[in-house]
Order: C-alpha cells, then sequence, then structure tokens
C-alpha cells in the first residue's frame, strides 16, 4: 500500500509565497513521475506541474514562473514552491505520483490566496 501525504498548504496574502510538500510511503519499488493538480471551488481538477524521476519538469501556462516543481528522490517527496501568488491560484492542491506502476493521489492541501 501507498500514500501520498501533502503538507504545507495554508492563507497568505497576494504576493507571498508558499512551499508544499508531498511525501510518498508503503511499498515503493519505483518512483516515475510526480506532480500537483488542483481544485478551485466549482472548477474541475487541474494539471498544475509535473516532474519526471530524471527531473524533467512542466508547467501549466498560468504558473509558468511563478511556481517551481523538485524532487528529492531518497526522501520520496516532491515539493511545490510557489511564489508571487494570486487569488486566482486558491484551490485544494493535490500531489499525484507513478509509483510500481499505479497512479495514486493525496488527499488534498488547501491554499488560500487572499488579503
Amino acid at each position: 500500500q501507498v500514500q501520498l501525504v501533502e503538507s504545507g498548504g495554508g492563507l497568505v496574502q497576494p504576493g507571498g509565497s508558499l512551499r508544499l510538500s508531498c511525501a510518498a510511503s508503503g511499498t515503493i519499488f519505483s518512483i516515475n513521475a510526480m506532480g500537483w493538480y488542483r481544485q478551485a471551488p466549482g472548477k474541475q481538477r487541474a494539471f498544475v506541474a509535473a516532474i519526471t524521476s530524471r527531473g524533467r519538469t512542466n508547467y501549466a501556462d498560468s504558473v509558468k514562473g511563478r511556481f517551481a516543481i523538485s524532487r528529492d528522490n531518497a526522501k520520496n517527496t516532491v515539493y511545490l514552491q510557489m511564489n508571487s501568488l494570486k487569488p486566482e491560484d486558491t484551490a485544494v492542491y493535490y500531489c499525484n505520483g507513478h509509483i510500481s506502476g499505479y497512479d495514486y493521489w493525496g488527499q488534498g492541501t488547501q491554499v488560500t490566496v487572499s488579503s
């Protein structure tokens, strides 16, 4: 059984920063791509960023230049550094991992950008 546990969400003012973490635990043979998605109220879950096992990254256009995804393979952890946050970044952020041939999701962490 594999679990993904996110942390780091919270309330931040516009222009501020947050760093999300997602740690994978359990029986893990391999971790391929890991990524972040978000779901705002009344909207579908949307792709934010992803990183391959070799460190290749991909971002949604709406976050390019503001967000940075990284991973620590030794800790089975992926991070999302979010800078210059905007109110429209408010959402529940979910971690996704392709682990040992299966896709797993975390429980989500709330990010609220408001003054």
